[in-house]
Formats: C-alpha cells, structure tokens, sequence
C-alpha cells in the first residue's frame, strides 16, 4: 500500500500534536502548533541558577561549531566554573572588561578552591560566588564577591521568524538581534529564582491530539477502501 500524501500530512500532525503535549512542562517551550500556543508565565524555584528573562527577550546558548542559540529556559548550572544551560552547553555573556560575547567562567584557581559551588544570578545578569581569602595584615579571613562576568540577552524585531532547533532552543537563521545586558536601558532585568513556563496549554493539546488521531483514523479507513476498489477494478481487468 503507497501512503497517500494526505495519509502522511494526518500522520505528521499526530506527531507534531504528540510533540506538543509531551512538552507541555518543559520550561521555555514553545508550540509547534499555535492553537495550543499560550502566553509564557514565570514559576517560581528554590534554585539560586534559575532565571526568567523579560518577556520579549531570549539566553544566548553555544551551540555545535560555535553556532548561537536561543532559549527561554533559564534553568542554569555550573559545571566545572563555567555557567551551562540544562543540556550542558555553555552560556554566552560579557566579561567585566569586554563587549564581546564569551562563555562564562571563572578563575581556574577559585574553580580548584571550590569557590564557585554557591554561584548565583542578579537581576541585572551578573553571576557571582563568594571567595573566602585570609587578609595578609590581620590574619582574619575576608569574603570577596567573585564575577563571571553578566549573562547575555537578545531581541529581535517584532514578527521575526526564528527557526526551531527543538522544543526550547531555536536559531535566529539571517535575522540580526538587538543583544544587550538585563538592566543597561534596553532590557528589563532578570528575574532570579524563577523560570519561564512552557507556551504549551495542555488540555487545548489534548484534545487537539485527540482529533488528530480520529482524523488519522478516518483518512487510513478511506485510503484502505480506495485501495480495494483499485485492486478490485485490477483483477476484473485480469
């Protein structure tokens, strides 16, 4: 039997509904199907690495090959110093003294100390960890804010097309961002022990699925019924 090509569309929509239900909790996803698309809210964590960016603004990821992602999953860790997002690849952002984008890291010898397990982020993007030191003159120990630098945003014009790599994460392809820090005047501030929900209204996607496979159903019914007429119509030619 040759699949019809409405055959294959029903069955690409199941697979696009199933996506979709199956994503309804994963922070920062979004639709694949806009009728179950809703608006992103913030939920709240215990997590000091969890952040939600502004509304209209996205995390810059590295990438395979250097390749610039973006994602609305504000779900943070450290991994050997380096700020990482939940899949371990690294987060963009500025060093105190450069404007070019970078990983996030901090110093090797504080990384050996153990400095930098209670890292956490500001509002305005900046990840810091304290570093406990002895001073030298009186012998006390002093604690010192230690900066991986400020986490990176980006934004992009309105009714841009950015092309999806999975659930969360999508490239922006030729679009040109405006990228920024949280709190410089062009982006709000970050909302620290928070991440973003999923653009994902379950119920809605349900039933939608539900649909799906009736439509499926009903389309393998005809198509199964188009085929014995066809080989009904053979064999008299016999």
């Amino acid at each position: 039997m040759t699949i019809s090509d409405g055959l294959a569309r029903a069955f690409d929509a199941v697979a696009s509904r199933e996506r979709d239900v199956l994503e309804a909790y994963t922070p920062g996803a979004s639709a694949s199907m806009p009728d179950v698309a809703v608006p992103q809210t913030q939920v709240k964590t215990l997590d000091p690495l969890s952040v939600a960016a502004p509304n209209d603004a996205y995390f810059l990821i590295e990438g395979a090959g250097g390749r610039r992602l973006l994602t609305r999953d504000g779900g943070f860790a450290v991994r050997g110093g380096e700020l990482v997002d939940r899949q371990g690849r690294a987060v963009l952002g500025f060093n105190a003294a450069s404007s070019t984008l970078a990983p996030l890291r901090a110093e090797p010898a504080d990384v050996a100390l153990g400095f930098t397990d209670g890292v956490s982020v500001e509002p305005d993007g900046s990840v810091t960890y304290e570093r406990r030191a002895i001073d030298p003159k009186s012998g006390a120990f002093v604690t010192q804010r230690g900066v991986l630098g400020r986490i990176a945003l980006a934004r992009f014009a309105a009714g841009t097309k950015l092309q999806n790599l999975d659930s969360s994460h999508a490239f922006a392809g030729t679009a040109v961002p405006h990228i920024g820090r949280p709190q410089d005047g062009n982006f709000g501030p970050l909302q620290p022990f928070s991440r973003a929900s999923s653009g994902i209204d379950l119920d809605t996607g349900l039933e939608r699925l539900q649909e799906a496979y009736l439509s499926l159903d009903a389309i393998r019914v005809a198509q199964r019924a188009q085929d014995g007429t066809q080989k009904t119509a053979m064999d008299l030619l016999k």
